[in-house]
Protein backbone atom coordinates (compact mmCIF):
# COMPACT_ATOMS: atom_id res chain seq x y z
CA UNK A 1 0.00 0.00 0.00
CA UNK A 2 1.63 3.18 -1.20
CA UNK A 3 1.21 6.35 1.44
CA UNK A 4 -1.05 7.95 -1.10
CA UNK A 5 -3.69 4.79 -0.76
CA UNK A 6 -2.90 4.90 3.26
CA UNK A 7 -3.69 8.92 3.66
CA UNK A 8 -6.68 8.23 0.93
CA UNK A 9 -8.18 5.22 3.60
CA UNK A 10 -8.06 7.37 6.19
CA UNK A 11 -10.24 10.00 4.41
CA UNK A 12 -12.44 7.55 3.47
CA UNK A 13 -12.86 5.77 7.12
CA UNK A 14 -12.23 8.66 9.03
CA UNK A 15 -10.08 6.90 10.87
CA UNK A 16 -6.50 6.11 11.32
CA UNK A 17 -7.22 3.16 13.50
CA UNK A 18 -4.72 -0.10 13.67
CA UNK A 19 -5.97 -2.87 15.37
CA UNK A 20 -3.22 -4.79 16.98
CA UNK A 21 -3.93 -8.75 16.92
CA UNK A 22 -1.38 -10.35 19.51
CA UNK A 23 -3.61 -13.30 19.99
CA UNK A 24 -2.92 -15.12 22.91
CA UNK A 25 -4.50 -18.34 23.32
CA UNK A 26 -5.03 -17.79 27.22
CA UNK A 27 -7.63 -14.94 26.85
CA UNK A 28 -10.04 -15.72 24.09
CA UNK A 29 -13.44 -16.98 24.42
CA UNK A 30 -13.38 -20.53 25.89
CA UNK A 31 -15.98 -21.22 23.31
CA UNK A 32 -13.58 -21.10 20.70
CA UNK A 33 -11.20 -23.61 21.90
CA UNK A 34 -12.70 -26.33 20.56
CA UNK A 35 -12.25 -24.84 17.20
CA UNK A 36 -9.80 -26.74 14.47
CA UNK A 37 -7.42 -23.70 15.09
CA UNK A 38 -9.13 -21.07 17.66
CA UNK A 39 -6.51 -18.01 16.95
CA UNK A 40 -7.52 -18.11 13.41
CA UNK A 41 -11.54 -18.06 14.17
CA UNK A 42 -10.69 -15.36 16.76
CA UNK A 43 -8.70 -13.16 14.47
CA UNK A 44 -11.67 -14.18 11.61
CA UNK A 45 -14.16 -12.45 13.83
CA UNK A 46 -12.21 -9.50 14.80
CA UNK A 47 -11.64 -8.53 11.77
CA UNK A 48 -14.92 -8.84 10.01
CA UNK A 49 -15.76 -6.84 13.04
CA UNK A 50 -13.58 -3.83 12.57
CA UNK A 51 -12.34 -4.22 9.04
CA UNK A 52 -14.35 -0.56 8.37
CA UNK A 53 -13.71 0.74 11.37
CA UNK A 54 -9.80 0.72 11.07
CA UNK A 55 -7.27 1.34 8.21
CA UNK A 56 -4.36 -1.14 9.49
CA UNK A 57 -3.89 -4.55 11.12
CA UNK A 58 -0.72 -5.84 12.83
CA UNK A 59 0.24 -9.50 14.22
CA UNK A 60 2.53 -9.25 16.92
CA UNK A 61 4.60 -12.55 15.51
CA UNK A 62 5.84 -13.81 19.09
CA UNK A 63 2.24 -14.29 19.48
CA UNK A 64 1.98 -16.72 16.62
CA UNK A 65 6.06 -18.21 16.62
CA UNK A 66 5.35 -19.35 20.30
CA UNK A 67 3.23 -22.39 18.71
CA UNK A 68 5.57 -23.60 16.36
CA UNK A 69 3.99 -24.94 12.95
CA UNK A 70 1.11 -24.82 13.96
CA UNK A 71 1.26 -20.78 14.64
CA UNK A 72 3.00 -19.75 11.35
CA UNK A 73 -0.35 -21.72 9.74
CA UNK A 74 -2.72 -19.35 12.20
CA UNK A 75 -0.56 -16.03 10.85
CA UNK A 76 -0.83 -17.19 7.08
CA UNK A 77 -4.44 -17.53 7.09
CA UNK A 78 -5.16 -14.36 8.91
CA UNK A 79 -2.68 -12.56 6.98
CA UNK A 80 -4.81 -14.17 3.84
CA UNK A 81 -8.62 -12.68 5.16
CA UNK A 82 -6.41 -8.71 6.35
CA UNK A 83 -8.79 -6.41 3.56
CA UNK A 84 -6.83 -5.11 0.60
CA UNK A 85 -7.36 -1.86 1.67
CA UNK A 86 -5.65 -2.43 5.08
CA UNK A 87 -1.98 -2.04 5.76
CA UNK A 88 -1.15 -5.06 6.85
CA UNK A 89 1.99 -5.17 9.18
CA UNK A 90 4.25 -7.90 10.44
CA UNK A 91 5.50 -6.53 14.50
CA UNK A 92 8.20 -8.42 14.17
CA UNK A 93 10.83 -6.26 15.22
CA UNK A 94 13.42 -7.85 13.42
CA UNK A 95 16.79 -6.17 12.65
CA UNK A 96 20.64 -8.56 11.86
CA UNK A 97 23.15 -8.29 10.01
CA UNK A 98 23.01 -7.78 5.70
CA UNK A 99 21.93 -11.34 5.26
CA UNK A 100 20.07 -12.69 7.71
CA UNK A 101 17.82 -9.33 7.31
CA UNK A 102 17.61 -10.28 3.37
CA UNK A 103 16.16 -13.73 5.00
CA UNK A 104 13.96 -11.79 7.15
CA UNK A 105 12.83 -9.87 4.49
CA UNK A 106 11.56 -12.25 2.48
CA UNK A 107 9.92 -13.91 5.19
CA UNK A 108 7.54 -11.80 5.59
CA UNK A 109 7.74 -9.82 2.39
CA UNK A 110 7.92 -12.42 -0.46
CA UNK A 111 4.41 -14.44 -0.96
CA UNK A 112 6.35 -17.18 -3.23
CA UNK A 113 9.08 -17.64 -0.37
CA UNK A 114 7.03 -17.95 3.03
CA UNK A 115 3.55 -17.44 2.18
CA UNK A 116 3.47 -14.35 3.52
CA UNK A 117 3.30 -10.63 2.13
CA UNK A 118 3.24 -7.92 4.64
CA UNK A 119 2.92 -4.74 3.77
CA UNK A 120 4.77 -3.76 6.39
CA UNK A 121 6.93 -4.86 9.19
CA UNK A 122 8.48 -3.43 12.40
CA UNK A 123 12.43 -3.08 12.56
CA UNK A 124 15.10 -2.79 15.38
CA UNK A 125 18.03 -0.34 14.80
CA UNK A 126 19.94 -1.20 16.46
CA UNK A 127 23.12 -2.99 14.37
CA UNK A 128 22.48 -0.18 11.82
CA UNK A 129 22.44 0.14 8.34
CA UNK A 130 22.57 -3.03 7.39
CA UNK A 131 19.77 -4.42 9.70
CA UNK A 132 17.11 -2.28 7.76
CA UNK A 133 18.19 -1.52 4.20
CA UNK A 134 17.84 -4.87 3.21
CA UNK A 135 14.08 -4.26 3.98
CA UNK A 136 13.95 -1.03 2.30
CA UNK A 137 15.24 -2.52 -0.65
CA UNK A 138 12.01 -4.37 -1.25
CA UNK A 139 9.89 -2.42 -3.67
CA UNK A 140 6.27 -1.08 -2.29
CA UNK A 141 6.74 -2.16 1.07
CA UNK A 142 7.27 -0.36 4.31
CA UNK A 143 9.84 -0.51 6.80
CA UNK A 144 8.65 0.78 10.18
CA UNK A 145 11.61 1.65 12.77
CA UNK A 146 11.97 1.49 16.65
CA UNK A 147 11.99 5.15 17.48
CA UNK A 148 10.90 6.47 21.00
CA UNK A 149 9.07 3.90 22.51
CA UNK A 150 7.32 3.62 26.12
CA UNK A 151 7.98 0.77 27.44
CA UNK A 152 9.91 0.12 30.88
CA UNK A 153 13.34 -0.34 30.00
CA UNK A 154 13.17 2.52 27.00
CA UNK A 155 15.16 4.86 28.30
CA UNK A 156 18.15 2.61 29.19
CA UNK A 157 19.01 3.79 25.48
CA UNK A 158 16.98 5.58 23.64
CA UNK A 159 17.14 8.93 25.92
CA UNK A 160 21.04 8.54 26.03
CA UNK A 161 22.73 11.62 24.92
CA UNK A 162 25.97 12.32 23.09
CA UNK A 163 28.84 15.10 23.90
CA UNK A 164 26.23 17.39 21.95
CA UNK A 165 22.84 17.01 23.80
CA UNK A 166 21.28 15.08 21.04
CA UNK A 167 19.30 11.53 22.54
CA UNK A 168 19.94 8.73 20.90
CA UNK A 169 16.73 8.24 19.48
CA UNK A 170 17.37 11.32 17.77
CA UNK A 171 20.29 10.21 15.98
CA UNK A 172 18.12 7.36 14.61
CA UNK A 173 15.64 9.43 13.09
CA UNK A 174 17.87 11.21 11.29
CA UNK A 175 20.02 7.98 10.28
CA UNK A 176 17.07 6.12 9.40
CA UNK A 177 15.65 8.87 7.09
CA UNK A 178 18.72 9.57 5.17
CA UNK A 179 18.28 5.87 4.14
CA UNK A 180 14.41 5.42 2.95
CA UNK A 181 12.02 7.81 2.40
CA UNK A 182 8.54 9.09 3.86
CA UNK A 183 7.09 6.48 1.16
CA UNK A 184 8.56 3.42 2.35
CA UNK A 185 9.83 4.29 6.38
CA UNK A 186 7.80 4.92 9.63
CA UNK A 187 8.79 5.47 12.93
CA UNK A 188 7.39 3.64 16.40
CA UNK A 189 6.76 6.24 19.01
CA UNK A 190 5.13 5.09 22.07
CA UNK A 191 1.37 7.09 22.70
CA UNK A 192 2.61 7.62 26.27
CA UNK A 193 5.87 9.99 25.39
CA UNK A 194 3.39 13.01 25.32
CA UNK A 195 5.54 16.20 24.22
CA UNK A 196 8.27 13.91 22.70
CA UNK A 197 6.04 13.93 20.20
CA UNK A 198 7.24 17.67 18.80
CA UNK A 199 11.31 16.79 18.90
CA UNK A 200 10.17 13.79 16.57
CA UNK A 201 8.47 15.88 14.07
CA UNK A 202 10.96 18.31 14.43
CA UNK A 203 13.21 15.66 12.68
CA UNK A 204 10.86 13.64 10.59
CA UNK A 205 8.06 16.21 9.96
CA UNK A 206 7.03 14.14 7.13
CA UNK A 207 7.05 10.53 8.36
CA UNK A 208 3.88 8.32 9.00
CA UNK A 209 4.21 7.15 13.12
CA UNK A 210 2.96 4.11 14.33
CA UNK A 211 1.89 4.84 17.39
CA UNK A 212 0.99 2.29 20.28
CA UNK A 213 -0.20 2.43 23.77
CA UNK A 214 -3.24 4.58 23.35
CA UNK A 215 -5.90 2.77 25.90
CA UNK A 216 -4.97 0.33 28.20
CA UNK A 217 -1.27 1.24 28.23
CA UNK A 218 -2.77 4.81 29.69
CA UNK A 219 -1.65 6.90 26.38
CA UNK A 220 -3.85 9.97 25.81
CA UNK A 221 -5.22 9.98 21.99
CA UNK A 222 -5.64 13.69 21.85
CA UNK A 223 -2.33 13.92 23.02
CA UNK A 224 -0.78 12.20 20.22
CA UNK A 225 -2.73 14.36 17.98
CA UNK A 226 -2.41 17.57 19.57
CA UNK A 227 1.79 17.07 19.28
CA UNK A 228 2.16 14.08 16.74
CA UNK A 229 -0.04 14.58 13.52
CA UNK A 230 0.33 16.46 10.66
CA UNK A 231 -0.77 17.75 7.62
CA UNK A 232 -1.50 14.19 5.98
CA UNK A 233 -2.39 12.44 9.32
CA UNK A 234 0.85 11.12 9.85
CA UNK A 235 0.06 8.90 12.37
CA UNK A 236 -1.25 4.89 12.91
CA UNK A 237 -2.52 4.75 16.69
CA UNK A 238 -2.62 1.23 17.63
CA UNK A 239 -5.01 -0.46 20.43
CA UNK A 240 -4.47 -3.86 20.97
CA UNK A 241 -5.97 -5.37 24.36
CA UNK A 242 -8.54 -2.48 24.85
CA UNK A 243 -10.28 -3.46 21.32
CA UNK A 244 -9.99 -7.29 20.88
CA UNK A 245 -10.61 -8.34 24.63
CA UNK A 246 -13.38 -6.37 25.40
CA UNK A 247 -15.29 -9.13 26.68
CA UNK A 248 -14.35 -13.12 26.98
CA UNK A 249 -17.58 -14.34 25.88
CA UNK A 250 -19.77 -14.91 23.08
CA UNK A 251 -20.41 -11.14 22.47
CA UNK A 252 -16.29 -10.59 21.83
CA UNK A 253 -16.69 -9.61 18.68
CA UNK A 254 -19.71 -7.30 18.69
CA UNK A 255 -17.57 -5.54 21.71
CA UNK A 256 -14.41 -4.91 20.13
CA UNK A 257 -16.53 -3.49 17.26
CA UNK A 258 -17.97 -1.25 19.80
CA UNK A 259 -14.97 -0.29 21.46
CA UNK A 260 -12.92 -0.03 17.99
CA UNK A 261 -15.98 2.68 17.22
CA UNK A 262 -15.42 4.82 19.51
CA UNK A 263 -11.95 5.51 18.93
CA UNK A 264 -12.84 5.31 15.37
CA UNK A 265 -15.40 8.58 16.20
CA UNK A 266 -12.05 10.40 18.55
CA UNK A 267 -9.96 9.79 15.50
CA UNK A 268 -13.31 11.06 13.45
CA UNK A 269 -12.84 14.71 15.23
CA UNK A 270 -9.29 14.80 15.56
CA UNK A 271 -9.34 14.56 11.51
CA UNK A 272 -11.56 17.09 11.26
CA UNK A 273 -9.77 19.48 13.80
CA UNK A 274 -6.83 19.20 11.24
CA UNK A 275 -8.66 20.10 8.24
CA UNK A 276 -8.06 16.73 7.14
CA UNK A 277 -11.33 15.73 6.31
CA UNK A 278 -14.62 18.29 5.99
CA UNK A 279 -16.84 18.05 9.67
CA UNK A 280 -19.74 16.45 9.30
Amino acid sequence: MTKAALVQQIKIKKSFLCVGLDTDITKIPTHLLDDEDPIFSFNKAIIEATEDLCVAYKPNIAFYECYGVKGWQSLQKTWEILPKNCLSIADAKRGDIGNTSTRYAKAFFDQDTSGLGFDAITIAPYMGHDSIIPFLDIPDKWSIVLALTSNLGSKDFQNVTNASGVELFEVVLDKVKEWGTPENTMFVVGATRGEGFLKVREHVPDHFLLVPGVGAQGGSLQEVCKYGMNKACGLLVNSTRGIIYASNGKDFAERAREEASKLQKEMQVELERAGIILAQ
